[in-house]
């Protein structure tokens, strides 16, 4: 008999903003008791939940059922700042340029939304949660905006729609005079992250598949031909599990020292009075990506998606033991306080209601995981700080692939490389904290 303990469960820091902003949840549904199914998925975050949507399309009299630690879209899934980006956004790059021709690449991302978007049809999610607005990267520098321009000139020569902003625009935009230019691209959906997520797992919930949440998953053994899961609420029997819990696949032993545990923090102003919103002047909603990729996100929404607030998301932290600390916190809420003043002085005042810290997981070489990892074990893991849309896409895979099926998104992952290893601690945690520090220097007023 084949055992796989967990060796931590997930720990989560600061609220989670942006289901707190929200109307609140029902009551969550947890494991009643001993169960049986055809199909159990671990974490119910975006590719836990696009698993499930994929395995009922092809067989709608699947049993399917997922198993999320906590509530949903109170873990990573609902901890990031919502852009689901269709365009090369290569996070260890200096333009997010990737490499040689992104065009699969593009096309996946674009698949990805298309699924999402049928959710959002589905299962009635609120239109205001998926917003095809596109996105904008910022440039507070000459530097940064020569970034930009070299993005650019990558877009245009994969024949990829982009207009340039320029300070004036940028400023009728965000009404900040922070920035020096802007580039447009029309691709990216905002979502709000914690409404999509309820809504995407309710739909699926009244289709049939079973949600159960604060029902973490400590271990699984293989038994016969299939697998028993134990949770703290009972044991669920399947014939097929998926692993769509990202970086913790390592928890259960899995790709051991070759997963990047990054940590970025966000900040969440109080819905804004009346006085600062006319002092802010700009448009209610957009989304700016820094020009180069270690800045500082923005994003401004407005009541239809939890009131007109303004967020800020910056620093990072390399944390193998996956867990954030409160001084992190503190450090952190302090650094994006300073940041938001820089780029709104006349709202300089306005408090910060929220700070917390969301998990990422990368590789150094870019791979994710998604294959079988045992027979009738797979994995959707590894979003490489693509969430939204990376993980989309390994759900998919993984939920094809324990179908017997080969298509477009399985035939690309199985094509990528396997993550390779770290350096042995504590030389890998020192280093790439260090590196962070550089690079977060390095962007300056980014």
């Amino acid at each position: 008999m084949t055992t796989h303990t967990a060796r931590r469960t997930p720990v989560q820091k600061g609220p989670a903003a942006w289901s707190a902003i929200l109307p609140g949840q029902p009551a969550p549904v947890h494991l009643p008791g001993d169960q049986i199914v055809d199909v159990a998925i671990i974490g119910g975050g975006f590719a836990g939940l696009a698993a499930a949507r994929r395995l009922r399309e092809l067989d709608p009299t699947l049993k399917v059922a997922v198993l999320e630690a906590s509530r949903l879209a109170e873990g990573a899934s609902g901890r990031n700042s919502g852009f689901m980006i269709d365009l090369p956004h290569e996070l260890t790059s200096d333009d997010y340029a990737g490499h040689g021709d992104d065009r699969g690449m593009i096309a996946l991302n674009r698949q990805a939304i298309a699924f999402a978007r049928g959710a959002v049809q589905d299962y009635g999610i609120k239109a205001d949660y998926f917003d095809p607005v596109g996105k904008v990267n910022g440039a507070a520098s000459d530097t940064a905006d020569a970034l930009n321009r070299s993005y650019a000139e990558h877009l245009t020569s994969l024949g990829e729609p982009n207009e340039r902003l320029d300070a004036q625009g940028m400023f009728q935009l965000t009404g900040s005079r922070h920035y020096v230019s802007g580039l447009y691209t029309p691709g990216t959906v905002m979502l709000q992250p914690a409404g999509f997520v309820r809504g995407f797992g309710e739909g699926l919930r009244a289709s049939g598949v079973g949600i159960w949440e604060q029902t973490p998953v400590t271990a699984f053994s293989r038994q016969g031909s299939g697998w028993t899961l134990t949770t703290p609420r009972g044991r669920v029997t399947a014939g097929t599990v998926i692993l769509a819990n990202n970086g913790h696949l390592e928890s259960f032993g899995f790709a051991a020292n070759r997963l990047m545990h990054v940590f970025l923090y966000a900040s969440m102003t109080v819905d804004l009075p009346s006085d600062a919103l006319a002092k802010l002047g700009g448009q209610p909603r957009w989304g700016v990506t820094p020009s180069d990729p270690m800045g500082t996100t923005m994003r401004r929404i407005d009541t239809g998606l939890g009131g007109n607030r303004i967020i800020t998301r910056t620093c990072a932290s390399f944390l193998p033991r996956m867990e954030a600390s409160d001084s992190a916190l503190r450090r952190t809420a302090a650094v994006h306080a300073r940041k938001f003043a820089d780029r709104f002085p006349l709202l300089a005042g306005v408090k910060q209601e929220y700070t917390w810290a969301g998990h990422l997981c990368l590789t150094r070489n870019g791979t994710s995981i998604a294959r079988e990892l045992e027979p009738g074990l797979y994995a959707a893991t590894v979003c490489n700080g693509l969430g939204t849309a990376r993980s989309t896409l390994t759900g998919i895979a993984a939920a094809e692939l324990a179908m017997g099926l080969t298509t477009d998104v399985t035939r690309h992952f199985a094509a990528e490389a396997e993550p390779v290893k770290l350096p042995p601690k504590p030389f890998s945690t020192l280093g790439a904290n260090a590196f962070l520090r550089f690079k977060e220097w390095r962007a300056g007023r980014e």
